[in-house]
């Protein structure tokens, strides 16, 4: 299941009016509005709030009857978020002294990017400059943050609960964050769980400015930002209501990793199985890998009573890796022989992520660095794994093995023996910012080895189980 999709799902039909029903006897959303205007006039009379030529206009305007983006309930009303608000602004720009940690600063990395609030990565106000922020710029529970720069940020939306300040006294928005606080009378839940909504998030991201790379949301795009806004006993209703299925959400979302893990520790056990012999019951007529091995290269060492491998199943081998294979290291592609033609390069990369572009080339290299559709492949470096090569013809980067299983050794069994082989090594490896393992070290790692028919039946009862597997995460 897609919690993701489903969040939004129960955002959707909220914001329609679909997710509670409508209570005749709820007082309607047009006196609220006409309340909380009178309510912000008095306090701006009272010099409490400021009166801003956004709100000034907002309450001059109607309350777009003829211009609402999709039908609501009778008794609710389009209106736009600066007339609700009773602060709707970016923060300041700060002066900093992180030496002295005692009043943080809110950033956009403040708002996590999985989800809620945290000042663990915040900076610090210089102390000396505290009375130039207003009382007003201290955020409060209930606060609707906006990322306002940026791509890739800009538009997250979080909820502030005074909860995250621990001992701080306070906390305030630099300028690439901007405010949203509700009047009174206005569940700011409800407004967060719109303003989360795809419906806005797209508006927010068609409506900004800057270039590609320094997006801006300007502060009267929030402002004029249009509302649909139930009677206020119904918002209340919505947010218990969203409350109770995210919470539904997050138990399956909850229970789909504790599942995938299980799968994973699954198919890692049954690997460690495969390779120590005691996944598929051993045939005495199989004929021994020592003499398959044998007859690959007489010369190889090859062990049968290895004292570290007392309970070897019969007809087992132990084997070094280098002596089950060719394995042939890529070709070292400069910057400046990559092109937009030609066969793709495949570098580490395009094996961890299918999404990632490709770089190419035209010209005929050795053939030694053609890679095929089918073909066995290990990256050495960076990030330790093995693949089958599953694509067009391609030309092979360095940092990669190709690995040409000598014959009796079947190709898929080594590609499943080398996967539950990845600890080791890792083991080892060298580096740490670039981890690798030398081509020496690689191929003095032993290798528990079967007859060629064990080797077929392990790999057909891998593939049915793995199958079988992979269908259930799939349908998580």
């Amino acid at each position: 299941m897609n919690t993701k999709a489903l969040r939004q799902k129960i955002l959707d039909l909220a914001i329609h009016g679909k997710l509670v029903p409508q209570d005749p006897n709820d007082e309607p959303a047009s006196v609220l509005l006409e309340r909380i205007k009178a309510e912000k006039e008095r306090l701006i009379k009272e010099g409490k709030i400021k009166r801003t030529k956004r709100s000034k206009a907002a309450c001059d305007k109607p309350h777009y009857e003829n211009e609402a983006p999709f039908e609501v309930p009778s008794s609710w009303k389009w209106c736009k978020l600066g007339e609700v608000c009773i602060f709707l602004s970016r923060g300041k720009s700060p002066k900093y002294l992180d030496e002295d940690r005692q009043y943080p600063v809110f950033a956009q990395k403040c708002n996590l990017k999985e989800g809620g609030i945290s000042l663990a990565q915040a900076r610090f106000l210089d102390p000396m400059t505290i009375n130039k922020w207003d009382e007003v710029y201290k955020l409060r529970t209930g606060d609707v943050l906006v990322n306002s720069t940026g791509t890739g940020t800009v538009g997250r939306t979080r909820l502030f609960n005074e909860s995250c300040l621990g001992d701080y006294p306070f906390v305030v928005p630099d300028s690439h964050v901007s405010v949203v606080r509700t009047a009174n009378e206005i569940v700011s839940e409800y407004i967060y769980a719109y303003m989360s909504s795809n419906v806005v998030q797209e508006y927010l991201e068609d409506n900004l400015a800057g270039s590609t790379n320094q997006k801006e949301l300007y502060i009267g795009i929030l402002d004029s930002l249009q509302i649909p806004l139930p009677p206020y006993v119904e918002q209340k209703r919505i947010v218990s209501e969203i409350e109770k299925w995210y919470k539904a959400s997050e138990a399956i979302e909850n229970g789909k990793s504790d599942l995938e893990k299980i799968i994973r520790q699954t198919k890692n056990k049954i690997l460690e199985l495969a390779i120590h012999g005691k996944l598929v019951p051993q045939d005495p007529t199989d004929e021994p890998a020592s003499e398959l091995l044998k007859r690959i290269n007489p010369k190889a060492e090859i062990t049968c009573d290895n004292p570290h491998y007392r309970k070897l199943p019969k007809g087992w081998a132990v084997i070094k890796v280098g002596n089950v294979a060719k394995y042939t290291n890529g070709r070292a592609f400069k910057p400046e022989e990559w092109e937009s033609i030609g066969l793709p390069i495949i570098r580490i990369q395009n094996l961890n992520d299918a999404d990632a572009p490709y770089n190419r080339s035209s010209v005929i290299h050795e053939q030694k660095y053609l890679i095929k559709d089918g073909d066995l492949l290990f990256a050495w470096a960076a990030s330790i794994g093995t693949y089958i090569w599953s694509g067009e013809n391609a030309w092979l980067n360095q940092h990669i093995f190709k690995v040409e299983p000598y014959p009796f050794i079947d190709k898929a069994f080594l590609f499943y023996a080398f996967q539950a082989m990845i600890s080791e090594f890792y083991k080892n490896s060298h580096g740490s910012g670039m981890v690798h393992i030398t081509k020496k070290q690689f191929e003095e790692i032993t290798l528990l080895l079967p007859p060629l028919s064990e080797q077929i039946r392990i790999v057909e009862c891998l593939e049915q189980t793995f199958s079988i597997l992979d269908s259930i995460n799939c349908n998580l």
